[in-house]
């Protein structure tokens, strides 16, 4: 299910494929290219964090930016339009610059989760607050799920866990069921349990 947009110039025309720099209208390639550019941005950003990373709202900005800006002319661009999927409302466009900001400063001040790392079921807890918070956002025009993901699995990684093991989770609609909720009603119980037994310490950290 494509997103329900207020403006809705981000799609071509009778479909739910962005407009793309490769003029790509096929469904299936474009889902596949978005995938390998994911990859890449997994290994490129795990490669590249150290101690000194600052993980603020321009780091989660810059990670959509640098992984799909050779296909999307809107990578990194919080949208200007209200959007909704189903019956879930994202936050409304003319918030979105001061909740995203809210958000970001509130993690700063927990220290991107530093403080308790040593505690998983805490840790967990914090971790899907804040992953439920940047669902509720959906700060992009698309793509907000997989760089959400992306996002606190390099907190994760940052704080000493392995990429959060999510497994057959997103295929069998638990973890879009656990977003529903979080952003319907701000309930992050099924994403803290989704968390929680993913994460796993790196024994190499």
């Amino acid at each position: 299910m494509k997103y329900q947009l207020s403006k809705s110039w981000v799609y071509i025309e009778g479909t739910d494929i962005p407009q793309n720099r490769l003029d790509i209208k096929d469904s299936l390639f474009i889902h596949t290219l978005e995938k390998k550019l994911l990859d890449k941005a997994y290994y490129k950003f795990s490669f590249e964090l150290s101690s000194e990373t600052l993980l603020n709202e321009k780091y989660f900005i810059d990670l959509h930016k640098k992984t799909f800006e050779s296909l999307y002319e809107f990578a990194g661009v919080y949208r200007d339009v209200n959007m909704t999927k189903g019956n879930s409302q994202f936050c409304l466009a003319q918030h979105l610059h001061a909740q995203s900001t809210r958000i970001f400063e509130e993690l700063e001040s927990e220290k991107y989760l530093s403080r308790i790392k040593d505690d998983k079921s805490l840790f967990a807890q914090r971790l899907a607050y804040y992953q439920g918070e940047l669902i509720a956002l959906h700060p992009f025009y698309e793509l907000n799920g997989r760089i959400t993901r992306l996002y606190c699995d390099v907190l994760a990684i940052w704080n000493g866990y392995k990429p959060i093991n999510y497994d057959s989770i997103i295929e069998n609609e638990q973890y879009i069921q656990a977003s529903i909720e979080a952003v319907q009603y701000a309930d992050v119980s099924k994403l803290t349990e989704i968390i929680f037994n993913g994460l796993s310490k790196d024994e190499e950290s």
